[in-house]
């Protein structure tokens, strides 16, 4: 029930299924009931302490708290794309010392929002129905229809839910439930679906006010510690282009008609590469922190703003720069408010602020307007590169 939007930066924003995750494989009990072993899970997993047994079997037992690896996974999986590979097998879980009559929380396989889950059951006995969703998220994989009723309705009946509960009610999470049609899970499985609260933390207030959740607890709160913990998934793709861009830099300013020059590549080439990590801060960091009080819907015009705005303080207001001539202080006012507003952008797949068509509305106009952009800048480069050899 995570309400984090974890997302692929590098596809722009999709949350493809991943690779299989590495390792040696986890045996199984059977075909049927696709369940690994809880020594083998133990072995595996942290979190599986042991087990509880129920007339379908032994069900894994997990811990309510977060060892050193979990906060590490959790750490990895916000920086890159070992998300995609930070996965708990499907299936059925216990927390504390469930009973036929204890609650049946449903979540993804993503193991960062299975691990917020079961932190919030502090001293709650109940079951965790872990659905088979790629390695995504709650919210991402609903979308996608991995967290969907066909995915729910083979894990009730693989794990012979019925068998290990006597009620028949199941809580799914408020954001899953655009891929959750709860009338036809009941009518194929007679459990009931009830949406939980859109956060995890609110399971416990959500169960003792009898399974009803408040007008906060519906509420998708989106603050600035939500946006900035995902900010490096913005900001580890970037860096990870950015030599490539710092090379075409050097070698531009380096190209002198005597050949390449190592010292003039540095001496004009430096100043561009502090703007480019300039533009890369603003785009992935500051327009995310500062989202809400930026002015404009448009993440691109967002982005630009703050990057425009960078690139005044650095160059104008403190003359961190002294060394740019008018050609290049152009360059710098258009390409790297630009730079900033297109990372700024990708930011769009992890927000609540923003759907998928107007992701597509913004790429569509942007992109044009960012080659358009590079083109000039480009331009005016070696215009000012030939003033300065003498040629024009």
């Amino acid at each position: 029930m995570d309400i984090n939007r974890d997302k692929n930066t590098e596809s722009g924003g999709s949350c493809c299924p991943p690779p299989q995750p590495a390792g040696m494989p986890l045996k199984f009990v059977s075909s049927s009931l696709s369940r690994p072993l809880v020594s083998d899970l133990r072995e595996k997993y942290d979190c599986v302490t042991g087990s509880v047994e129920s007339l379908a079997g032994a069900v894994p037992r997990v811990s309510t708290a977060w060892s050193s690896s979990d906060r590490l996974g959790a750490f990895r999986s916000r920086i890159g794309a070992y998300r995609m590979r930070y996965t708990i097998p499907p299936g059925l879980y216990a927390v504390g010392e469930p009973t036929k009559g204890s609650d049946v929380f449903v979540t993804a396989n993503y193991k960062l929002s299975f691990d917020h889950l079961r932190r919030a059951l502090k001293g709650i006995n109940g079951w965790i129905l872990v659905l088979d969703t790629k390695s995504i998220n709650v919210w991402c994989a609903a979308g996608k229809g991995t967290f969907g009723t066909e995915e729910l309705i083979s894990r009730i009946e693989s794990t012979k839910l019925d068998k290990i509960v006597e009620h028949r009610r199941i809580i799914v999470p408020q954001l899953g439930a655009v891929g959750v049609n709860a009338a036809t899970v009941k009518k194929r499985t007679r459990f009931r679906v009830e949406f939980g609260p859109v956060r995890a933390d609110d399971i416990s207030g959500f169960v003792e006010n009898n399974y009803k959740a408040t007008t906060e607890m519906r509420k998708i709160r989106f603050g600035m510690r939500d946006r900035v913990v995902l900010t490096p998934m913005e900001i580890n793709p970037a860096m990870k282009k950015f030599p490539q861009f710092a090379l075409i830099v050097l070698l531009i300013f380096g190209i002198q008609p005597s050949g390449i020059l190592f010292q003039d590549a540095l001496w004009g080439g430096l100043p561009f590469i502090l703007l480019g990590l300039l533009a890369v801060f603003t785009g992935a960091f500051l327009t995310p922190a500062l989202l809400p009080y930026v002015p404009f819907r448009s993440f691109a015009v967002k982005g630009w703003i703050v990057g425009i705005f960078a690139v005044y303080l650095l160059v104008d207001h403190l003359h961190y720069i002294p060394t740019m001539d008018s050609y290049l202080k152009a360059v710098a006012y258009i390409f790297f408010p630009m730079m900033s507003s297109y990372i700024a952008l990708q930011f769009t797949g992890s927000t609540t602020y923003t759907g998928m068509s107007g992701v597509k509305k913004e790429l569509k106009l942007g992109v044009p307007v960012y080659i358009v952009a590079a083109t000039v800048s480009f331009i005016v480069t070696i215009f000012h590169k030939l003033v300065v050899w003498g040629v024009i």
